[in-house]
């Protein structure tokens, strides 16, 4: 009855947002509680069969909490503006690595280990445009303390600062990409939090950064992945990770709509790689591989071979 009465929740939250559920299913989590799992994609005509978004909340999650209802409805009218993208999966770090994030199990559950922690899997991919099979499955933990700044441990709630998280890790050297291995450690703590103006913080970045971060997002996602579609560049994601407004980031998509290195679109929300921009190859590949190379000899050998209470 509860889960039936999610579905209908749930639903009716994504028709809100302009989505559909495509399809529903119960699943279990780590600790071997069950969930509710949701297929969505964009309602009506504006849907593409390959572009879904997976939903997956506890059983036992209070939808009706006016608090939780709110953060939900937020996150699916951000999943409405993702799921435009040609490839809506993908991210890019400030440092210029493109990647996928997908088969992340939530929500969070508790650590095996005795450690007081709560964790999330998941995997990140390396996304050039090739058959690169460079990836890392990654082990999430979120303390105690940070804990408590989060409104539910749910995706909704939890999937933006996640992604963040993995991506910052990543710009320190401390996650690698590989073509095998054991979970990796993402660690989640206050550090990561403003408890005074109440919000997560990444990055700190000038204007020159994020018109960079933005052009490499373009080339890659919309020029590379995209077969030139555009992509959404007013991702609040990206804000919270650059440590930005969205009036910075849309200051940055007017700069570089003034250079020529994109067409904007959607009330310049949307912007779409030039031939300017493209020609620019050796440049983002360099970057790439120079990071790379960064992360692979920084990782702590030990950690390669397994991390056994994850």
């Amino acid at each position: 009855m509860r889960s039936e009465i999610l579905a209908v929740q749930v639903e009716s939250a994504a028709r809100a947002a302009g989505l559909a559920v495509v399809s529903s299913d119960a699943g279990s989590t780590e600790a071997g509680g069950g969930t509710a799992k949701f297929l969505l994609a964009l309602a009506g005509a504006a849907a593409a069969a390959e572009k879904t978004q997976l939903l997956e909340l506890s059983e036992r999650f209070e939808f009706g909490r006016p608090d939780l209802k709110d953060g939900v409805q937020a996150y699916l009218s951000e999943a409405a503006k993702r799921l435009r993208n040609p490839r809506p999966e993908c991210y890019m770090t400030l440092h210029g690595i493109p990647l996928s994030f997908g088969r992340f199990g939530w929500p969070f559950h508790e650590s095996s280990s005795g450690a007081d922690t709560s964790l999330v899997h998941g995997e990140v991919r390396l996304e050039d445009g090739a058959e690169s099979v460079l990836h890392a499955k990654v082990a999430a933990s979120m303390t105690v303390t940070f804990r408590d700044v989060v409104a539910a441990p749910e995706q909704p709630f939890a999937e933006g600062f996640v992604y963040n998280a993995v991506r910052k890790t990543m710009d320190q050297g401390q996650l690698e990409l590989v073509k095998s291995g054991n979970r990796q450690p993402v660690p989640l703590t206050t550090r990561y939090y403003n408890p005074k103006h109440k919000t997560f913080s990444f990055n700190d970045t000038s204007e020159a950064q994020r018109r960079e971060f933005v052009a490499g997002k373009v080339y890659w996602l919309s020029g590379v992945l995209g077969g030139g579609e555009p992509v959404w560049l007013l991702d609040p994601r990206d804000a919270q990770y650059l440590n930005a407004t969205l009036e910075d980031l849309r200051g940055a998509v007017g700069a570089l709509a003034v250079e020529g290195l994109l067409h904007v679109a959607a009330g310049a929300e949307y912007g779409a790689a030039t031939e300017k921009l493209m020609e620019r190859r050796e440049q983002y590949v360099a970057q790439m591989e120079r990071m790379l190379a960064f992360i692979k000899p920084s990782f702590n050998e030990e950690m390669r071979h397994g991390l056994t209470n994850m």
